[in-house]
């Protein structure tokens, strides 16, 4: 951290029970030349990779669906969230993190990813900064069922689709995740499925 601009104050622990909250207080030194002091709440969960899954012949997609608290407690009647592949980390680079978890999640074993960029996906409150890939897949690559680690309490349901279908969805509001919806306008505008 070097903003000269930028003096933290004090750090307080909110919460470690999932992940890490913390309260911040810092010195901002505004361009007019007055310093002023705020107090804002980050959130640390570490920083994660997503995946786009496409089969080019097929004209395919592999999403995920799981049952995500935050959008059921914001509306979402079911919960329930169709998204990319996605997952923490946990020490690894981006690239090995996220073969594993397109593994663990969709069953596929992939060997080839593309890193396409990254992003912050909730700068306002949230620390992680999330690595975008994509990568082609075909039936032989498949190794088992998917679904997720039984140990991390995760219940992830495989879909295949067609590309044409899983953008359409982004429009009628089935997809309404915002890393989903990045790597399909990706794909799109990159015409990775032409």
């Amino acid at each position: 951290m070097n903003n000269e601009n930028i003096k933290i104050i004090s750090t307080e622990l909110l919460s470690d029970n999932w992940y890490t909250l913390n309260k911040v207080t810092f010195q901002y030194h505004k361009k007019d030349g007055s310093v002023e002091t705020q107090t804002r709440e980050t959130y640390d969960r570490g920083n994660g990779a997503t995946i786009l899954l496409y089969n080019k012949q097929a004209k395919t997609v592999i999403l995920t669906r799981q049952f995500r608290l935050p959008t059921y407690v914001n509306g979402n009647e079911s919960g329930m969230l169709i998204e990319t592949c996605a997952g923490l980390l946990d020490q690894d680079n981006a690239e090995t993190a996220i073969k594993r978890e397109t593994e663990e999640e969709t069953g596929y074993k992939i060997t080839d990813v593309k890193k396409v960029f990254e992003a912050y996906m909730s700068p306002g409150s949230v620390t992680e900064i999330l690595y975008f890939f994509v990568a082609e897949y075909s039936k032989d690559m498949k190794v088992s069922d998917g679904g997720g680690h039984h140990e991390e309490q995760e219940n992830i349901e495989v879909l295949e689709m067609s590309f044409n279908d899983a953008v359409n969805k982004i429009t009628t509001g089935e997809i309404k995740d915002g890393k989903t919806i990045m790597l399909l306008q990706y794909a799109q505008l990159n015409h990775l499925l032409d």
